[in-house]
């Protein structure tokens, strides 16, 4: 099980040099992987009475995509991972481009997470529809792969018209994995239909329940929906999540073990929302982390 961490978003700060030392303590401390999370704007709750969202115009979020961009030329080895992009709210043919350019710059280190996000006024700011977000997912990345593998594509769906028109560069990986969101903090169990479309276009996903009975559950029925789809169920990845805040050094130990045991291929910690301050105490933090996990 591979173990990496999450990029403190809204905690880090926006001093490069900050940002570039926990990267390379990243790095250093043999993680193999950094997820960053992805809001393009941040609503004003004083004018949204009984926001429920998890983030507002108050936190500091950095784009993933020019992020890696930066953190490609400081690092050498770790995967950089997307958790997720909000696709539903960008231009499919777009998101290939920059996406590609990651990849070529960090030599094949992206995995680009993707889902349909929770939060319509920033669907409404980009000029993108809310409510038929899910539908529009899966034509979005079969749209991704054809570009990313082909030079030139025609392409006639739904959603997307492309005629004899492609990227280039292409990227390292052809194509780039996809991994897709599932669920959210108050609905943490994913609906069936969330299910099925994982097992059927997703190279992994990433739920958002802790171990448990409901949780296996959801993680047989991905496997049930894999096998009717003719696909191998254990080339589906699974990535858990452990909040640093959530207990003591006992409590991360036994979640990673958990999670081992439910088939996670992947286990990220969570250092934020735990009254750290700054880069150094995230590094601290996830140097502790891997030091008990790893004994």
């Amino acid at each position: 099980m591979d173990i990496g961490v999450v990029f403190p978003q809204t905690e880090i700060g926006s001093d490069p040099g900050a940002i570039r030392d926990y990267v390379q303590a990243v790095e250093d401390l043999g993680y193999s992987h950094l997820i960053a999370y992805d809001h393009v704007l941040g609503a004003d709750i004083t004018h949204y009475p009984g926001w429920s969202g998890g983030y507002k115009s108050d936190d500091i979020f950095h784009e993933p995509l020019v992020l890696f961009g930066y953190l490609a030329g400081i690092s050498k080895r770790i995967g950089l991972v997307t958790a997720i992009l909000i696709l539903g709210q960008r231009q499919t043919a777009l998101v290939a481009k920059q996406a590609a350019e990651v990849d070529v710059l960090s030599n094949g280190r992206l995995r680009l997470g993707v889902g349909v996000g929770w939060n319509s006024v920033e669907y409404e700011a980009l000029g993108s529809t809310f409510q038929d977000r899910g539908r529009r997912a899966e034509e979005q990345i079969d749209v991704l792969r054809k570009l990313w593998t082909n030079p030139v594509i025609n392409y006639h769906g739904q959603q997307h018209t492309i005629i004899d028109a492609g990227i280039n560069p292409l990227p390292v990986q052809a194509p780039i994995p996809i991994w897709m969101g599932a669920g959210g903090r108050l609905s943490p169990i994913p609906s069936s239909r969330v299910l099925k479309r994982i097992a059927k276009v997703a190279d992994g996903w990433f739920p958002q329940f802790p171990p448990g009975q409901d949780g296996e559950q959801a993680v047989l029925q991905v496997q049930e929906y894999a096998r009717q789809f003719g696909r191998d169920p254990a080339s589906i990845g699974l990535e858990a999540r452990i909040n640093y805040s959530d207990g003591d050094q006992e409590f991360w130990v036994a979640r990673a073990v958990d999670w081992r045991e439910m088939g996670a291929t992947h286990v990220s910690i969570n250092t934020m929302r735990a009254g750290l301050k700054g880069a150094d105490d995230h590094i601290k933090a996830i140097q502790q982390f891997k030091d008990v996990v790893n004994s």
